[in-house]
Formats: structure tokens, C-alpha cells, sequence
């Protein structure tokens, strides 16, 4: 029988983050604390300087804290060596940025599969994936284009898709409508709900909109630095 503590996918345990600039130090998290369930859909809120983002990318690994711990299914990441991270990062963790980052001159297939490639895996091996996850996200029929010839809500569909591609067992999102029109963003927004809710994925996204957060079962304020 599973317990809650078998379905904790992500537990953040008294995080501190401190920035420092010559002799001054600024304390941008305070003794955080939080746990999301595997399956959860949590928008991370604030405002600007909150700490927000900060948290997010000490929950994903992309960043250290200061002090505390986080723990992805059980392992303390912030005791692993950087191989040990890395490999977390590409395996078990998929990123959603404001900004697409795709390569200008691959095309869809080739930007969603990157991730895949620089970690020695064969695209042919993943045929059967891609097709999948190019149908999820809507762009099947625009497998060979290159993101100059895509509009920014299906960059951001490449993006959503490349983050996939490897089945990772949290997504993380930051800002994924930011750079979106209103309508486009709502797509995004509605693209997200339906992985969460049809693969069961876990998402873990930072936003300012209350219109995108929404779209998620959980809404996390931070505010100063802490959990409100």
C-alpha cells in the first residue's frame, strides 16, 4: 500500500537563499518550506522580487540553496556532485521557459529531440515518443519546419514538447504565457492542463497571471521571501 510520503514528488525542507554583492548580503528566501504531490498542478505566485523564481530554480536543480534541502522522490539533490545533478536534470526533469530557446536552424523534430541527443540517446529509438508527443501538443503536420517559421505560441508548443520528450517526472514552467498574447497564452495554459490532467504529470509553474493560475489545482503565494 503507497503512503503520502511514497507520492511526495518534490519537498522543499527549510530552503535559504542569500545573494551577496560586495559586503552586502540579501536574504531573497526565508526558511521555505513545501511538498508537492506526484500529479499536482501548483502555480507559484508573487510579485516581482518575491523570490518566486529563486524557488523554482532551486526546486529544478538549476540552482543551489544556501541552506535546507530538496528532495525529488526521496534524494536529497542538494547533496549530489554535479554528474550525479545533471543527470537528474535531463532524466527526471523537464524545464518551460518565458523564452523558447529552440536552435534557429533545426527544425521541430530536431529542436524536440535535443535533450535526447546530447545525452547519447538515438533519435530512432524515440520515433514512436516523438509522433506521440508532437500529437500532444498539436503539431504533427509541422515536424520539418524551423522556429522562424512557426508563430510564438507553437515555439512555445517545441518547447512544452522538448521538455516532454524525455518523460520527465516534473515539469517545471516559468512564466510559459509571459511572452504570449492573451489568447495564445490561454492555449498554452489549456495545453498544460490537459497533460497534467490526461498524463498525470506533475507541474510546478511560476506565473503572474491569476488567469494562467487557473488553470492549476494549487496556488502557492510567495511574498518577501516566504510561503503565505
Amino acid at each position: 500500500m503507497k503512503t503520502l510520503i511514497d507520492n511526495i514528488a518534490i519537498e522543499g525542507k527549510n530552503i535559504v537563499k542569500d545573494f551577496g554583492l560586495g559586503d552586502t548580503t540579501t536574504r531573497v528566501l526565508k526558511d521555505v518550506s513545501l511538498k508537492v504531490i506526484q500529479g499536482d498542478f501548483v502555480s507559484v505566485m508573487g510579485q516581482s522580487g518575491s523570490g518566486k523564481s529563486t524557488l523554482l530554480y532551486i526546486l529544478g536543480g538549476l540552482d543551489a540553496p544556501t541552506s535546507g534541502s530538496v528532495f525529488i522522490n526521496g534524494t536529497d539533490i542538494s547533496q549530489l556532485g554535479d554528474e550525479k545533478m545533471s543527470k537528474i536534470r535531463r532524466q527526471k526533469i523537464g524545464f518551460v521557459f518565458q523564452f523558447y530557446n529552440l536552435i534557429p536552424n533545426l527544425n521541430l523534430e530536431e529542436n524536440i529531440m535535443l535533450p535526447l541527443l546530447l545525452d547519447g540517446k538515438k533519435m530512432r529509438a524515440y520515433k514512436k515518443q516523438l509522433n506521440y508527443i508532437l500529437e500532444v501538443v498539436g503539431l504533427s503536420d509541422r515536424r520539418k519546419h524551423t522556429p522562424r517559421e512557426l508563430s510564438g505560441g507553437q515555439q512555445q508548443r517545441v518547447a512544452i514538447a522538448r521538455a516532454l520528450i524525455g518523460n520527465p517526472e516534473i515539469l517545471f514552467a516559468d512564466e510559459p504565457t509571459g511572452n504570449l498574447d492573451s489568447k495564445t497564452g490561454a492555449e498554452i495554459m489549456s495545453l498544460l492542463r490537459d497533460i497534467n490532467k490526461e498524463r498525470g504529470q506533475t507541474i510546478i509553474m511560476v506565473t503572474h497571471s491569476l488567469e494562467a493560475a487557473k488553470s492549476s489545482s494549487r496556488v502557492i503565494t510567495v511574498r518577501d521571501g516566504v510561503i503565505q
